[in-house]
């Protein structure tokens, strides 16, 4: 069977976001061999989900959890007095709710440019960004609070500093958000 794709997470089996771990999925309780190991925000604290009960949003539906919290993509504010997002809004449900999240040191991010949120590529460390650290210069000069020599030896995929990078799913531009612990 064809695993399903995300297309806010295309690298999510590569990223050790599902286990490799036989058993039955507690939300269509098929027998599966991946299992989801990051972020699920629910009340219940379901034993196994499937990818295919993420992608489907079925996971989210049963527990009524999110993956990714909606108030932490880019342009959404917790605000209620605050203007609406620009992004629509099946696209900020599908990062919740249908896309998985990455591990990170404090609540998760997820960036967005053109008017919707980018792809979650992957960690990434100095030598990850060297090649489009210019296409990275206003995310860290203006989001990640470090300077770009504190970044480029600081940062790793699974140090003090870790860095998650982006990329638009329109324009392919590159973007980088950081958090320490």
């Amino acid at each position: 069977m064809e695993l399903p794709k995300f297309k806010y997470s295309p690298n999510a089996y590569e990223l050790d976001l599902f286990d490799k771990v036989e058993g039955t999925c507690s939300v269509c309780e098929e027998k599966r061999s991946l299992k989801y190991n990051s972020s699920f925000y629910s009340v219940d604290e379901p034993e196994y989900i499937c990818p295919w009960c993420i992608a489907n949003g079925k996971a989210s539906e049963k527990y009524d959890g999110e993956f990714n919290d909606y108030c932490g993509i880019e342009g959404v504010s917790p605000n209620p007095n605050d203007p609406e997002p620009t992004i629509p809004k099946e696209m900020l449900t599908e990062i919740c709710t249908k896309t998985p999240s990455y591990s990170s040191w404090q609540q998760e991010q997820w960036l967005s440019h053109c008017n919707e949120p980018c792809a979650f590529i992957g960690y990434a460390d100095s030598e990850t960004i060297k090649p489009i650290l210019d296409e990275l210069k206003d995310d860290i000069e203006q989001n990640i609070g470090f300077d770009k020599d504190s970044i480029m030896k600081l940062l790793s995929k699974d140090g003090h500093l870790v860095g998650y990078l982006f990329k638009c799913v329109k324009c392919n531009k590159h973007r980088l958000h950081a958090d320490c612990d």
